[in-house]
């Protein structure tokens, strides 16, 4: 007895609608993910514009420039209230960021102008500015500490598995030559996983920000892919054997 597989031409219209709007919701979304990279990078090195060096200050550290720094004199600038402010913060670092300098003069700016944003309970990926110990991380030459990038890595890995799960589940569905199909449902978890790992190693190798930057390339593309072959597959494809 023949096996015959499922595809789109035996699926409903309303599983076709379902899985569409699906698709380009998870793109819109990897596309603000995007925009959310480059306003999170961008300016590290202390230079407009996202570059790979930028890569490097995050994750290795740069002797030029602390994270607080690079962050004040850019995308964090436009959230102080006062500008002043700006030359109080960058003295403190230029200072030594000690503790004592902190509390008098630093907290109370950045619990006003900050804190809504960094605090664990709200955003976990971005630095904890809610006390001394989570400022002087970012105050100091220094990549991110290795706890941030585990606590980082646990929520990218189960999030974005979970998405390149179901896209897979709809892509498996084209007409297509059924080695393709597999080697193309799993490269985006392979170059996810090639990403998280090129975090912990350009920590101290940061020419392996290189690779960081070509694996999250990857798996956007690969992903891509499968949400617009499977979309086209859908409502345009016709199936040479129907």
């Amino acid at each position: 007895m023949e096996t015959r597989y499922s595809r789109f031409t035996d699926i409903s219209i309303s599983e076709k609608i379902l899985n569409t709007v699906f698709l380009l919701t998870i793109g819109l979304g990897y596309l603000t993910a995007l925009a959310n990279l480059y306003y999170t990078y961008q300016g590290r090195d202390g230079v407009a514009g996202l570059s790979v060096s930028d890569v490097m200050a995050m994750y290795h550290g740069s002797h030029e420039q602390t994270r607080l720094g690079a962050a004040i004199n850019g995308i964090m600038e436009a959230n102080l209230k006062y500008k002043s402010d700006k030359e109080v913060i960058l003295k403190w670092i230029n200072e030594g960021a000690d503790e004592s300098g902190y509390k008098e003069k630093i907290a109370p700016i950045l619990n006003r102008d900050c804190i809504l944003c960094h605090t664990p309970m709200i955003n976990p990926s971005l630095p904890d500015l809610t006390h001394y110990a989570g400022v002087s991380e970012v105050a100091h030459s220094g990549g991110k500490p290795i706890p941030a990038l585990i606590r980082v890595s646990h929520i990218h890995l189960f999030g974005i598995a979970f998405i390149l799960f179901f896209i897979g589940k709809i892509f498996i569905l084209c007409d297509m030559n059924v080695i393709v199909k597999r080697v193309a449902v799993v490269i985006p978890f392979a170059a996810m996983l090639l990403d998280v790992l090129s975090w912990f190693i350009t920590k101290s190798i940061p020419e392996f920000a290189y690779v960081v930057v070509g694996s999250g390339a990857l798996m956007g593309f690969s992903m891509g892919m499968q949400i617009v072959v499977s979309v086209y597959q859908m409502w345009f494809y016709k199936n040479r054997q129907a």
